[in-house]
């Protein structure tokens, strides 16, 4: 059991699985992982967008430390490794001068990750409806500022369009047929997602390796909210960590969405920099079913349908209701 949250750096590289599609867009850079030094130890987060993962890191790096002093803000020490800045000659040696045991973050579909899976390390997939992830990208895209433009749009080595910014887009309708009915156009093999990447083709990506691979746990996001001790126990034990029960209870309490919003700035991105009200719009509401009023039926109609014709039966059970299902 690992009871310490130290790891030793410059772990050799495990080897690499063979070639795989490359995600490169204004967020994504997916070579990025190409300089990441794997350790046996590690821990990867995945999720599409939207659907826990802040969460996840805060859950994770309670478990792993336990009441000690964190060396970072969970945002810092768990950085967003495809996203395309900061470069990977940058972010590379700081991850692996990294003690603890690491807990890095990824959106790539598992096709994507294909060729720097280890199967020596834990993968959490957290997983959430489509609509409800949604709404939640919607708030994150209203509440961009400029900084987040300018860092996705004009650093360098952006490849395909900008993402545009959402003052163009006023009509939540309008957005989501097209967030439902279209890819983004540099990335593969994808239809839907825009104006970001496809959830669907993430989930099922990583639901169909989780097939064949026991070290890829999966998480719902209701679940977490409906037992979020119980969630938290099951991804200890996952994760081989033993938990001091005496500090069980400020633990969880440490990863509610409550004590999580006292402290949106230094849990958010570069400190909530990349939004207009800081984290607070980053760390926004936490909750499901605001498109409940929002879609017409017939926008739900159509959302159930694509989910049910291009994600495994299971997968698109999961995805929906959380509550047990597994890959």
């Amino acid at each position: 059991m690992f009871r310490c949250c130290c790891s030793k750096p410059g772990t050799p590289n495990l080897p690499l699985s063979a070639e795989a599609p490359v995600y490169q867009s204004h967020h994504f850079d997916s070579t990025k992982w190409q300089g990441v030094n794997p350790r046996p130890d590690d821990i990867i987060i995945a999720t599409a967008y939207k659907s826990g993962t802040t969460w996840m890191q805060q859950i994770v790096s309670e478990l792993l430390f336990q009441g000690k002093a964190k060396p970072a803000s969970v945002a810092d020490m768990s950085p967003w490794v495809d996203l395309r800045v900061p470069p990977i000659e940058e972010q590379g040696p700081v991850l692996e001068a990294q003690s603890w045991r690491r807990f890095l973050k990824t959106h790539l579909p598992a096709d994507a990750f294909e060729p720097y899976f280890n199967k020596s390390a834990k993968y959490i997939y957290v997983g959430r409806d489509g609509r409800d992830a949604f709404m939640s990208m919607l708030n994150h895209w209203e509440k961009a500022n400029d900084i987040l433009y300018a860092t996705v749009n004009e650093s360098p080595g952006r490849v395909g369009p900008p993402i545009p910014n959402y003052a163009e887009w006023g009509s939540v309708p309008e957005i989501f047929d097209r967030w439902l009915m279209e890819g983004w156009p540099s990335l593969p093999n994808e239809s839907d997602g825009w104006p970001l990447w496809s959830l669907f083709h993430n989930n099922a990506s990583w639901w169909e390796k989780g097939q064949a691979n026991s070290n890829i746990l999966f998480v719902h996001f209701n679940d977490l909210k409906a037992d979020l001790q119980g969630e938290m126990l099951r991804i200890a034990r996952f994760l081989e960590v033993e938990v001091d029960e005496e500090l069980l209870p400020d633990l969880v309490n440490a990863c509610t969405f409550e004590e999580m919003k006292k402290n949106a700035n230094r849990e958010s991105p570069l400190n909530g920099t990349l939004w207009k009200n800081g984290g607070n719009d980053f760390i926004f509401k936490g909750t499901n079913q605001r498109w409940k009023g929002v879609l017409s039926d017939e926008q739900v109609a159509a959302y159930e349908e694509k989910a049910n014709r291009v994600l495994p039966p299971k997968c698109a059970k999961w995805l929906q209701e959380g509550s047990g299902a597994s890959a």
